[in-house]
């Protein structure tokens, strides 16, 4: 498993998704998913390990991205003056996305 590869897919997928729902926000959206992509590297090359030698099915790969949902800060949105329940969605379309993404490499 290449998990840069993956790394720079769910990079270039999640900054296109926030450019597509926020287009006024690129630069605050940039930010967001680098520091997010960051913080969370260890964990998601963890899980996408085990989802790719089959030691967890894609469910439970979701169940754990999900279950931290609540690190997942997109602050320079939240600064720029998304409510909580734009950044809510956007928090689910983006762990369905890294879902989606992560699973393309099975």
């Amino acid at each position: 498993m290449d998990f840069e590869k993956i790394l720079k897919e769910l990079k270039e997928s999640l900054i296109r998704l926030l450019n597509e729902k926020y287009k006024g926000f690129k630069n605050e959206s940039k930010k967001d998913i680098e520091d997010f992509l960051e913080s969370s590297k260890e964990k998601l090359e963890k899980w996408s390990k085990l989802l790719l030698n089959g030691d967890i099915t894609p469910g439970e790969f979701e169940w754990l991205l999900k279950s931290q949902k609540d690190l997942l800060a997109l602050k320079m949105l939240q600064k720029a003056g998304l409510s909580k329940i734009s950044l809510g969605h956007m928090k689910n379309n983006i762990i369905e996305l890294i879902v989606n993404v992560v699973k393309g490499f099975l």
